[in-house]
């Protein structure tokens, strides 16, 4: 059943007894990380993720760890990173999320002053409150997912962003950023907001990290970093959508390849980029006509687009039979 608590919670399993000494631990943070968080692995496809959001500088660099096959951790209050590192670890060893957290905390000099949240490849969760946490803080574990949360404006944040995850549709990043969002309609840190990060990893690990890693980013400072994290997860699928173009016009269907392209660039209107690669693909399959409005509205944000169009041909990127790059580039001026 899941379940809150305001203090340490008893995990089960046993604890590892590695000397305390043989751990390195980093060193003592003078002030807390006051922070919300959640760890959560998705049952229907196995992916583990990461979000964050804190009142303190680049929170995503110290907080957030995961590693696709393995798990997910996040390590906040008076940050130990140590527990992200050695707790991948002792997951990738064969332990239980439970089991590595206990094991972990039990040679923590300073177990009081944590919090730490984790979660395994099997789904199996670890939450832990330090009772020297600052408050208002706590944990709430549900079914495959810990919400962790201290320093907070109220002491329902943690439960906020339970019930946000568990009601949210989705895919797991979609959810995981619904569970920033409700701790922060509850109230959110008592002395504001600075950085976001999020990371998903895929519930299989091949090997290939740079493919394994499904979503990555970080706000390091911002006004409104819960917003600024769901703004770039909304721009990244768009690229993804770009990315999946290519690999389709690679295989030779092209109609799916511009499809994927125009959704991208519906997705962001105002993004060039997107824009005139969909017109570049165009031109490579001897569409020209439909590429001219493309490359109308780039050349109208800025003209060194026309000196891009015509370095490509060089590149390989299609012929410029006939001054094309010229012609292309005179009609979209005009258009």
């Amino acid at each position: 059943m899941p379940h809150s608590t305001d203090k340490a919670q008893t995990v089960t399993g046993f604890a590892d007894q590695t000397p305390r000494e043989a751990i390195p631990r980093a060193p003592m943070r003078r002030r807390p990380v006051h922070t919300y968080s959640i760890v959560a692995r998705d049952p229907v496809t196995g992916q583990m993720g990461v979000a964050v959001q804190s009142h303190w500088y680049s929170v995503g660099s110290i907080v957030s760890w995961a590693e696709a096959g393995i798990g997910a951790v996040a390590t906040q209050s008076f940050v130990d990173p140590s527990y992200g590192a050695l707790g991948l670890d002792l997951m990738r060893g064969g332990k239980s999320a439970p089991d590595a957290l206990k094991a972990l905390l039990a040679v923590d000099p300073q177990p009081a002053v944590r919090q730490v949240a984790m979660v395994d490849a099997q789904g199996c969760v670890g939450a832990h409150t330090g009772e020297h946490c600052v408050a208002a803080a706590g944990d709430h574990i549900g079914a495959q997912y810990s919400t962790q949360a201290n320093m907070m404006l109220k002491s329902t944040v943690w439960d906020a962003m339970g019930s946000a995850y568990e009601s949210a549709t989705g895919d797991l990043a979609d959810r995981l950023l619904s569970a920033l969002e409700a701790a922060e309609e509850e109230g959110g840190d008592i002395r504001g907001r600075q950085s976001a990060a999020i990371v998903v990893v895929s519930g299989v690990n091949t090997g290939r990290p740079w493919t394994d890693r499904i979503v990555d980013l970080r706000v390091e400072d911002h006004a409104d970093p819960v917003g600024e994290i769901k703004r770039l997860v909304k721009l990244k699928r768009a690229y993804d959508r770009m990315n999946r173009g290519d690999e389709l016009l690679a295989s030779h269907d092209v109609e799916a390849a511009l499809r994927e392209y125009a959704a991208a660039g519906q997705a962001f209107p105002d993004n060039m980029e997107m824009v005139f690669w969909h017109a570049v693909t165009l031109v490579k399959v001897e569409r020209i006509e439909e590429s001219i409005p493309l490359f109308s509205r780039v050349f109208a944000h800025d003209m060194d687009w026309a000196e891009m169009l015509r370095r490509l041909p060089k590149a390989g990127l299609f012929a410029n039979q006939e001054g094309l790059v010229d012609r292309i580039i005179f009609q979209a001026r005009g258009a």
